[in-house]
């Protein structure tokens, strides 16, 4: 099978080709498993953590993609629940040990055995690729299956990430980065919490357009100041900068949100100076989202083929991986990108 590998740890300032493309042996599947021919994989900015060395990590070599849409080919032989021919999804969540109290209370995402698709285990940068049949999700018709490929992350991490928020209808929320995961939770907000007013604080004119296009109330820099305090901010960026001016942006009791896997290393000219009457004084909360669940994917599928929830896409070819990874360090974004596979 034609397969892109990440064989080490790089600086995508300095090398713009971090994936290598191999031909490698289609994979078998074991006997819970399945085995998923690739038709699209969504681009993560999860993957530039791992390439840049912010996650734990990968088992080396590795092949990335954690946002999979495919059909089954086969299935090992206690494999029960699909059948040859339906349309799944893999998500970030590869496995867990099931035994856990974490995995006995919902939540597998803080389970010590957490493994990660495309990280942990073969991802879906690749024509196939197994995985148990307890960790792949039947995927709603109305979506096109590179439609469907960013809801598994951007949109299922964004969905937990509105949940830890605890919004109430009618309040005001701000959202810091307006990425793949910005766009799709500013929907699902808007749709589960329709008085709510949204703004949103982004680097680009072209994002901060983007957002008012989507029914944002507001839009600015990540250095300006909303017209109003905020109950609860999201923040979907990979930096440290946006965290400290989101704080002084939170009502007293306000939630701050951070929906990212690791922040970059701190630039030596800029130092994450807290003020504790400024930023966190008056109860005000900071809580962070970690991996996602099985029922955060499935109930977010849920709501988004409801809605329904159809993600703005940007498609390239397996062969045009690291140009889409360069394009995202790069911050060249309108949607999700998403790789056509087959």
């Amino acid at each position: 099978m034609k397969s892109m590998i990440l064989q080490s740890v790089t600086d995508l300032r300095q090398n713009t080709s971090p994936l290598v493309k191999r031909e490698l042996p289609d994979p078998e599947p074991k006997e819970n498993e399945i085995l998923l021919k690739v038709s699209v994989c969504g681009v993560c900015h999860t993957e530039l953590d791992e390439i840049e060395g912010r996650t734990p990590p990968p088992r080396f070599p590795v092949i990335p993609g954690h946002q999979v849409i495919g059909r089954i080919v086969a299935t090992g032989r206690k494999a029960k629940d699909y059948i040859t021919g339906d349309r799944v999804g893999v998500a970030w969540i590869y496995s867990a040990c099931g035994k856990c109290s974490y995995c006995l209370s919902g939540l597998e995402n803080l389970c010590p055995e957490f493994r990660a698709t495309g990280r942990d285990a073969n991802g879906g940068y690749a024509e196939y690729m197994t995985i148990s049949e307890a960790f792949v999700y039947k995927i709603p018709d109305i979506f096109t299956d590179s439609q469907a490929a960013p809801l598994l992350c951007a949109g299922a991490v964004g969905y937990r990430s509105v949940k830890l928020a605890g919004i109430e209808n009618g309040q005001n929320i701000g959202l810091t980065g307006f990425g793949a995961a910005g766009h799709l939770v500013l929907k699902v907000i808007k749709y589960q919490y329709p008085a709510t007013h949204i703004y949103v604080f982004a680097r680009s004119k072209s994002e901060q357009a983007f957002s008012l296009e989507l029914g944002a109330s507001w839009a600015g820099d990540t250095t300006d100041d909303a017209p109003e305090l905020l109950d609860c901010i999201i923040d979907t960026t990979p930096v440290w900068k946006p965290v400290v001016a989101a704080l002084e942006r939170l009502k007293p009791g306000g939630r701050l949100v951070i929906n990212a896997i690791r922040k970059e290393a701190i630039d030596k000219d800029y130092l994450l100076n807290l003020d504790y009457s400024r930023h966190l004084w008056m109860e005000k909360e900071i809580k962070s989202v970690a991996n996602v669940t099985r029922s955060d994917v499935r109930e977010f599928l849920d709501i988004a083929s409801r809605m329904p929830l159809i993600p703005e896409v940007q498609e390239y070819s397996l062969d045009e991986a690291n140009k889409a990874l360069t394009e995202l360090k790069n911050r060249k974004i309108k949607g999700a990108k998403v790789l056509v596979i087959s």
